[in-house]
Order: structure tokens, then C-alpha cells, then sequence
């Protein structure tokens, strides 16, 4: 926990909303690159960091970073259940692109000894195993900042269709969405022009990944994150959570 840490209230609540709304305003009518490069250095923004799956999209974000500010804290979840592509995935990245921040973050030892020593928990409380794999680690990594960078965007509909460029995460911090309007065709288009490489699941199925045991390959015409946690009622791996209630946009933290 950082020195000058102020326990969330109801009033900083208010206030990081009041911030949130000031910068949608001021950066509504910019582009995913502009958003990203005020993000970085907007004073009410404060420190920021990128959070990055290394998934199927992540290299997008990976290279505007790595061409803006390659010394930028990249923060990796490695919750010891993913795909072992998605692990040389994020080694070869780190080094194509050159960046020189990336922080492997894992779960702590000791809990996963006390809550999942088999590694079983998915399989009976998926919502669990999240927490103790995923959100749990990332709060604790994110605990020096002011704000981090996510991927997600708007087209992914669920509970990401309302999602603005920027969003209070309760009273904690501020979440940044660079490319919330871009589509899965802008996606793609940016990563051949750049000739970037695309993580090897993709081209087998899979268009949105996460853990090994709770990912499926998707069939055309479904939605890209139908493979995620399939036929289980979940959408969300919590790391978007906040106060127990998933944050969807400017409206639900008001």
C-alpha cells in the first residue's frame, strides 16, 4: 500500500466521479491514440498503468504504448491456469515491442495453498477462483496507482456496450478505455498494418481468451466471448467489479 493511501469514502467516491465526468467531457470528441496519449499525461489522471491479458486483442494497446511510453508499467495476471501460448504470447511481445516494464503478477502463494491446493475451484465456484487467481493479485498490483488501461471495448456488447473512455472504478481509481469505440474490423486492420503478430489461438477458434480450463473455441456467428465461462451464466472475471457491482460506465458509479 502506497504511503499517502486514503481509504476509499462515500465523498472520494464522489470526487473521482466528478474527475471521470470532466475528462469524458474534455476528450469526448478525440480519437483512441489522443485518449491514450492525454491519459498518460493529464495531471487528473495521476499514475497510470496498462493492464494487459497478452489475449487476442492485447497487442494493440501492447504497440500504442510501446510507441508512446515503452518504460510504462504493464501489468501481467499470470493466474498459473493460462494457456501456454498465451505465456510465449507475452515473452515474445515483451521483447518485439521493447517494452521494458512488463510486471508478472501472480496470486499469492499462501491462499491458493489455503482455497485451491488442487486447483479445482473453477470447476464448483468459477466466481472464486477468479477472485483468489485474478482480481485478488491485480488490486494488489494496482494498489500504487491512480488509474489503469483496459481493453475493453463497446462492440463486445453484454455489459461492455455502455462503456465511456473513461470510468470511476467506485473510489478507488480511475479506468482508462482507449478504444472503447473501435470495432473488431479496426482491430484487425491495426494489426495488419502494423504487421503486428497475433496471438496462435486466434487463427484455432478462440477470440477471446483467458484461462486454459474456462475458455472454448468460439463457432461463427457467435459472440467473441461466448467461449469464456460457457453455459455457466458468467461474463465477467471481476477484475471490473467494484463494490461487488460490475462497472459498466459513467452512469452506474455516479
Amino acid at each position: 500500500m502506497r504511503p499517502d493511501f486514503i481509504a476509499p469514502t462515500a465523498q472520494g467516491g464522489e470526487a473521482l466521479a466528478e474527475r471521470v465526468a470532466a475528462l469524458n467531457a474534455r476528450y469526448r470528441h478525440h480519437g483512441a491514440t489522443a485518449v491514450l496519449g492525454h491519459a498518460l499525461s493529464d495531471p487528473d489522471v495521476g499514475r497510470i498503468a496498462l493492464v494487459s491479458s497478452f489475449g487476442a486483442e492485447s497487442v494493440v494497446l501492447l504497440h500504442m504504448v510501446a510507441v508512446m511510453s515503452r518504460d510504462l508499467p504493464v501489468l501481467f495476471i499470470d493466474t498459473e491456469m493460462l494457456f501456454a501460448e498465451t505465456l510465449a504470447y507475452q515473452l515474445e511481445l515483451t521483447e518485439r515491442l521493447h517494452l521494458s516494464n512488463v510486471q508478472v503478477v501472480k496470486p499469492d502463494r499462501a491462499a491458493v495453498f489455503e482455497r485451491d491446493n488442487e486447483s479445482l475451484l473453477h470447476l464448483y465456484d468459477p466466481d472464486a477462483c477468479c477472485a483468489l487467481r485474478k482480481t485478488e493479485p491485480l488490486q494488489r498490483a494496482l494498489a500504487p496507482y491512480d488509474a489503469w488501461i483496459t481493453g475493453r471495448k463497446r462492440y463486445q456488447g453484454r455489459s461492455r456496450a455502455g462503456l465511456d473512455f473513461f470510468e470511476a472504478e467506485g473510489a478507488l481509481r480511475i479506468k482508462v478505455n482507449p478504444l472503447v469505440h473501435w470495432t473488431s474490423q479496426d482491430l484487425q486492420d491495426y494489426i495488419a498494418e502494423n504487421r503486428l503478430p497475433r496471438h496462435p489461438l486466434v487463427a484455432k477458434g478462440f477470440p477471446s481468451i483467458g484461462c486454459q480450463p474456462c475458455t472454448t473455441r468460439v463457432s461463427d456467428g457467435e459472440d467473441p466471448r461466448a467461449g469464456r465461462w460457457r453455459d455457466t451464466g458468467k461474463e465477467e472475471c471481476g477484475i471490473h467489479f467494484a463494490g461487488g457491482r460490475l462497472v459498466r460506465g459513467q452512469a452506474e458509479t455516479a
